[in-house]
């Protein structure tokens, strides 16, 4: 018999989640994101610049419980310069179930493993036995308060034939970080090698708001 597609209690929006991570803010390069960063193809040549960023999220509680989280954001597209989240992987099948229908985000369910010492946060994540990420960031000084009114989000996902536009709101207290070590797989996740962060901050506690989305045509 063919076996069957797990089925999960829904968990529909908003949500609202806590936890802790690491943000890493970029400023890529057209060509760059263009070539290698595998854009899905309604973005290919929308490209507009922006900040860029990759997220790593250790989240304590959610509405389908804890989880991990990867994820990679090239900067703005279009003329109304949204953002889209390209490439994402989760530590949880009920996440990336949920995460899919509520909002458009691609996930994909991966293996993590975050060690965590005081200055230092270690983090591998594998997809089918192969490592997409491993590196190594450590973090110092004084926590200082940081907020989405300073880098707003404004997500447009288009996902199974619908287009979806969602604005989260987060907040929490941030340190100074640095990364020590950045291996990633380019055939599995956008190549950073040589390509270092404007600012590394490593987010401890904090709360984020994933509202109900807009359903937007396709074309927009």
């Amino acid at each position: 018999m063919p076996k069957l597609a797990p089925q999960f209690t829904p968990a529909p929006p908003p949500w609202t989640l806590h936890g802790e991570g690491i943000m890493l803010l970029y400023r890529f390069k057209k060509s760059w994101v263009e070539s290698k960063s595998n854009l899905p193809s309604q973005l290919q040549g929308q490209f507009k610049g922006g900040f860029g960023y990759v997220m790593l999220v250790d989240y304590s509680s959610s509405p389908v419980g804890p989880y991990q989280e990867l994820l990679f954001i090239p900067g703005q597209f279009g003329e109304k310069k949204f953002q889209s989240i390209t490439r994402i992987l989760v530590s949880s099948e009920a996440s990336t179930d949920q995460g899919r229908k509520n909002w458009g985000i691609p996930k994909e369910t991966a293996n993590f493993r975050w060690e965590k010492e005081k200055g230092k946060d270690r983090i591998q994540v594998e997809l089918d036995g192969k490592k997409i990420l491993d590196t190594e960031i450590t973090h110092r000084g004084i926590s200082f308060p940081i907020s989405t009114a300073l880098l707003p989000l404004r997500l447009k996902q288009t996902l199974d034939g619908k287009t979806y536009l969602t604005l989260p709101k987060g907040s929490g207290w941030g340190k100074l970080a640095r990364v020590q070590r950045m291996q990633v797989d380019p055939q599995l996740f956008p190549d950073l090698d040589g390509i270092q962060p404007l600012l590394a901050l490593k987010v401890n506690p904090f709360t984020i708001h994933f509202p109900i989305p807009s359903l937007l045509p396709s074309h927009e």
